[in-house]
């Protein structure tokens, strides 16, 4: 089955995390991506989690996002490099790169010069604030974002201060954000056949990641404030608490749920307790409530409970960790996890976040070693195999 982007060729210039994540979602539905690097290789190959796969320039964070492209190295700074890039473009439908505003354009392979190539094509540039306005120079780092855009100050416990999300939150949200901007961009060519500029910004994509707190704000005037681990109903039930052996994350918000945890925790006393009436009650009683409920917590263990209260109708989870979910029974049996040959080895890695009833996402072909498909590309784009060869010896790819 054909799958969404299966005659879609993408010319991918980006690096590290935003740009090739969003790169991946395409690659995944088919895009035939062909990234673009230097001819060391982008730093992300060899990140320091492990020395055995960085030295190979596939470690692990990269090859997690970098499945089903093929790999092209070019030194950027020769003109034959950009003459490479322009027979690219010819027939390319979309550029990606996450360099700072007007890198490219000095290059000489910016959005304009490659639009007088190819009026088709779609050009995405991926950047911490956008490719406008007064800070549209300063570099962007999820870090930075996550403290800037406001994630950081909802984030935490009041008595310990902010805390970052424990994953590059900022950067992987503004990679889905242009993989949605550039099917967007493909979808409007198909009834206008012009192509675009798309401009997505880190700071941007993360406000309206956060609109609801935005709004919370702008319309009512609400400030927020650290909470810790309490859900944003704010329901005193929906918050972490401590079992015999960890911890369990109870998402009760509602009176029926409510009910269902008092009575498969043995209480059910507590429902007559005035203490606890209704929900303003219990917010100002939480103390008391929280210690009933750890005190009937403690006589098992996590799991044990994340299973007996959601089969009781209180819905709850306890802490997974990451070596755990991925054998998880739910992910098992929606294939969600793949797994792909590499030259070391078969290694598993995450797929699309969703399935489509066909031509869904799928992941063939293991992230690429660096260069690998130098002469395949070129050899599709026009050259023969003795320029291949001179570009080769003169260092150009």
């Amino acid at each position: 089955m054909t799958r969404p982007f299966s005659n879609v060729r993408v010319l991918d210039f980006t690096q590290v995390l935003a740009g090739p994540y969003g790169s991946y979602q395409l690659a995944l539905l088919g895009a035939d991506v062909i990234k673009v690097e230097r001819r060391e290789g982008e730093d992300m190959r060899r990140t320091p989690l492990s020395r055995e796969w960085a030295e190979r320039g596939m470690a692990p964070s990269w090859l997690a996002i970098n499945g089903n492209k093929r790999s092209l190295t070019l030194d950027l700074r020769k003109p034959q490099a950009i003459d490479i890039v322009n027979r690219l473009i010819a027939k390319a439908d979309v550029v990606m790169e996450n360099f700072r505003p007007g890198v490219m354009d000095r290059l000489g392979i910016g959005y304009e010069a490659l639009r007088a190539v190819n009026p088709r094509l779609i050009y995405c540039t991926i950047s911490g604030f956008g490719s406008t306005g007064p800070f549209r120079n300063e570099a962007g780092y999820d870090g930075k974002i996550q403290a800037l855009s406001g994630i950081m100050s909802i984030t935490g416990h009041a008595e310990m201060g902010p805390t970052r999300a424990g994953f590059a939150v900022c950067d992987v949200l503004s990679g889905m954000t242009a993989a949605f901007a550039v099917s967007s961009a493909l979808f409007q060519r198909t009834h206008t056949g012009q192509g675009q500029f798309i401009d997505v910004s880190m700071l941007e994509a993360s406000l309206a990641f956060l609109s609801t707190q935005v709004a919370d704000f702008t319309v009512a005037g609400h400030r927020q404030e650290q909470f810790g681990n309490q859900a944003i109903s704010r329901k005193v039930t929906a918050n972490l608490f401590r079992a015999k052996d960890s911890f369990l994350l109870l998402a009760v918000n509602s009176d029926r749920q409510y009910e269902a945890l008092m009575h498969a925790l043995g209480r059910a006393d507590v429902l007559d307790n005035k203490r606890f009436a209704d929900w303003f009650l219990r917010t100002e009683n939480e103390p008391s409530l929280r210690a009933i409920i750890e005190a009937a917590l403690a006589n098992a263990d996590a799991k044990t409970w994340e299973s007996r209260l959601n089969a009781a109708g209180a819905p709850c989870a306890s802490i997974w960790r990451i070596e755990e979910i991925i054998d998880h029974p739910q992910i098992v049996a929606r294939d969600a996890m793949q797994t792909v040959e590499t030259p070391y080895g078969p290694v598993r890695l995450m797929g699309s976040g969703f399935q489509l009833a066909h031509g869904g996402g799928r992941l063939d072909t293991a992230p690429p070693e660096l260069g690998a498909h130098i002469d395949a590309v070129l050899a599709e784009a026009g050259y023969s195999a003795e320029e291949i060869t001179a570009l080769r010896r003169d260092e150009v790819v």
